[in-house]
């Protein structure tokens, strides 16, 4: 067994514990909590006003009925509470008077009748007020999370290469969810709050002096309650990489992907001695929370009953000098009752809404940062909107790339590095090289997906600048090398290759024909309606080549007249290998194809063939000429060939093509297969 060790490592005495996994960065549901926790009250007061306008304006914004109704039903509430309580004081006047008792109840009967239209009027408001909110919520969500994925779908490429950006984007995410929790927490304060203008208004109208007994009596409580609050929320965030790590271990010891592993090594044991772990340091500290919060709370409430005692003597004394009535003591009384539930219910949103607020804030500034990762609007004479075929783009001929370099975020080295080729009409071209010598780069930069830090690349002798970028996307059909797995049927994951076009099934199924796809999909349950997703019912797993065939299908279908195939069959076997490749093959002298491969057998029939290294272009033509230049190319492709001929030890032993410029045909045969 490894010895444990890393962040939270301790005795059992402390409040860490040993454990194999190793410090975790905080994620973005953190941020606010984490403010929360390290802000003093001061602050989550300052910061209130601003938080509940934003969260009034993006109400009013997402749907301005609805909004109104809670705004006036929740004022109007507050407003009947003042009413209710000087119609319960009135009622009481009339019942203490003298005389008999049905002359008392007749005295009292128009209080009473005002108290009960009151009350069902607060009802009725209640109602309204449940009813806008429910639709109010659902209009947030969309309008907040439409804003947020109208800038990720719009920011370019490279946005998504640097840390700083993905942080943001996850903390907007969350930020997104967020708001609805803000406004919610806004309008509960707000009724709160309206609740305790209404008692307060009421009791000044009794006796002024009750005002001060009623927020000496009330204070204590809403102290505790914040107090309490601070102490979850500093728990709470304590706690975070805890809980991730509990979180984490629950995943390992109950999900499919880790089950075979975790029963083939034996990590039963292992992972429930780290679970037990986490556990035990986690519930001591629940339970010293308990143990402070329940102090806290217990300390402001023989406060706020002291504070009440003394409210009490008061009403006493003011009764014996006859300063105020007794119905007037009575409805005091009430009052502190209904003020206390009203402020509890406030100072408990106060948390909620600095909490939230921190995160609505995220995706706010995250709208505003993503600004400067958003594409430069199209500047050409020709309106953005036209097509490529408006805009003299019969067919993309030739493609210029002319002193090209691009620097990713936080790197040292150009990951393409003043690359300069020109690929001709119908040609189909290789770009070749090791691991991180830029093939990749460079392809994703000719097909508009990344823009260049230097350098320009011309489609038909114009600049890319001359073109709507748009127009250009569609002529161009890309096969990545690192494809996602929509989770779609697979009709509709070939399908998604040419969006824009009404695809009939006739043309799926002759993509997929052309993949080598066709056949594997008739064999599904449901054929190309069967679901690409084990979480939908009936969904299915696909095998990594499989997925390939399914993508490589989606490139087939645009018949683009660019046709870029990035490591198109590193998962395939070697039948559905040979099949591909013919049907890019059968492209030659058509429409352009640019291949990515570390498969070099297959790359020997490209018109060109480019070969990088760290970023550069070293070496460029066809595989003839190259395997007689001995280079970079020759090497590379004399060390893959001597895998399948055990005959071939020295890459120098097969330095001199045949007659037709290829390997001897006994190590062809066994390099294509």
């Amino acid at each position: 067994m490894p010895k444990t060790g890393g962040a939270d490592a301790a005795s059992t005495h402390g409040p860490d514990m040993n454990s194999v996994l190793p410090e975790l960065r905080q994620t973005s549901w953190e941020t606010g909590m984490r403010a929360r926790a390290d802000a003093g009250l001061f602050t989550v007061f300052s910061e209130l006003p601003r938080l509940v306008w934003a969260a009034l304006v993006v109400s009013w914004r997402a749907d301005r009925a609805r909004f109104s109704v809670v705004a006036a039903t929740t004022v109007g509430a507050g407003v009947m509470a003042a009413f209710g309580l000087l119609a319960v004081q009135r009622v009481l006047v009339e019942l203490f008077a003298g005389g008999p008792t049905a002359d008392k109840v007749r005295a009292a009967l128009p209080a009473l009748a005002a108290l009960a239209v009151v009350t069902a009027l607060r009802a009725g408001m209640a109602t309204a007020t449940g009813y806008a909110q429910n639709g109010l919520a659902p209009k947030i969500d969309r309008d907040v999370e439409r804003r947020l994925f109208e800038v990720t779908t719009a920011v370019r490429l490279e946005a998504f290469d640097a840390d700083a950006f993905a942080d943001d984007m996850e903390r907007a995410s969350r930020g997104a969810n967020s708001t609805t929790g803000l406004v919610q927490a806004t309008m509960s304060l707000l009724a709160g709050l309206a609740g305790v203008v209404a008692v307060a208004v009421a009791v000044v109208m009794v006796h002024p002096l009750l005002l001060l007994a009623l927020l000496i009596a009330t204070v204590p409580n809403a102290w505790a309650s914040l107090r309490a609050g601070h102490l979850r929320y500093q728990t709470y965030v304590a706690g975070s990489v805890r809980r991730r790590r509990l979180w984490l271990l629950q995943r390992l010891m109950a999900e499919r992907d880790s089950a075979p592993e975790l029963r083939s090594y034996g990590l039963r044991q292992f992972l429930l001695d780290q679970y037990d772990r986490v556990t035990d340091v986690e519930t001591r500290i629940q339970l010293t929370l308990a143990r402070r919060t329940t102090t806290t709370t217990t300390i402001g409430a023989m406060i706020g009953g002291i504070a009440r005692m003394l409210v009490y003597i008061l009403l006493g004394l003011l009764l014996l000098h006859g300063h105020i009535p007794l119905a007037a003591a009575a409805t005091c009384v009430i009052a502190l009752q209904a003020a206390h539930q009203s402020l509890s219910m406030a100072t408990f949103h106060v948390d909620n809404i600095y909490d939230e607020g921190q995160h609505f804030r995220d995706y706010t500034g995250f709208l505003t940062r993503s600004a400067d990762h958003l594409p430069t609007p199209h500047t050409s004479p020709e309106p953005a909107h036209q097509s490529a075929m408006d805009q003299g783009i019969a067919r993309l001929n030739t493609i210029g790339v002319a002193g090209v370099t691009l620097r990713y975020p936080d790197r040292d080295t150009a990951a393409v590095d003043e690359v300069t080729l020109t690929i001709g009409a119908g040609e189909t071209v290789a770009f070749v090289g090791e691991n991180g010598s830029g093939k990749s780069t460079l392809a994703t930069m000719i097909a508009t997906l990344r823009t260049p830090t230097a350098g320009t690349i011309h489609y038909n002798g114009r600049s890319s600048d001359d073109w709507d970028t748009d127009a250009l996307r569609a002529r161009i059909a890309v096969v990545t090398q690192e494809y996602h797995k929509w989770p779609f049927t697979a009709a509709t994951n070939i399908a998604i290759g040419d969006i824009a076009a009404t695809v009939e099934q006739a043309r799926i199924e002759a993509a997929a024909g052309r993949a080598v796809a066709h056949e594997m999909i008739t064999d599904l349950p449901h054929g190309y309606e069967t679901l690409l997703d084990r979480t939908f019912a009936g969904g299915q797993d696909l095998s990594g080549g499989q997925w390939q065939r399914i993508t490589a299908a989606r490139g087939f279908l645009r018949e683009a007249d660019v046709l870029i195939m990035d490591e198109p069959s590193s998962a395939l076997d070697p039948r559905a290998e040979d099949a591909l490749f013919q049907a890019i093959r059968d492209r030659q002298g058509q429409a352009i194809t640019i291949l990515i491969t570390h498969r070099l057998a297959n790359v020997r029939h490209a018109d060109r063939i480019y070969v990088l290294h760290h970023g550069r272009l070293v070496e460029a033509g066809t595989h003839r000429d190259l395997m007689t230049t001995n280079g970079r190319y020759a090497e590379l492709f004399t060390l893959q060939a001597s895998g399948y001929e055990s005959g071939i030890t020295c890459p120098h032993q097969v330095t001199n093509p045949d007659e037709e410029g290829q390997l001897p045909r006994r190590v062809q045969h066994q390099v294509v297969r």
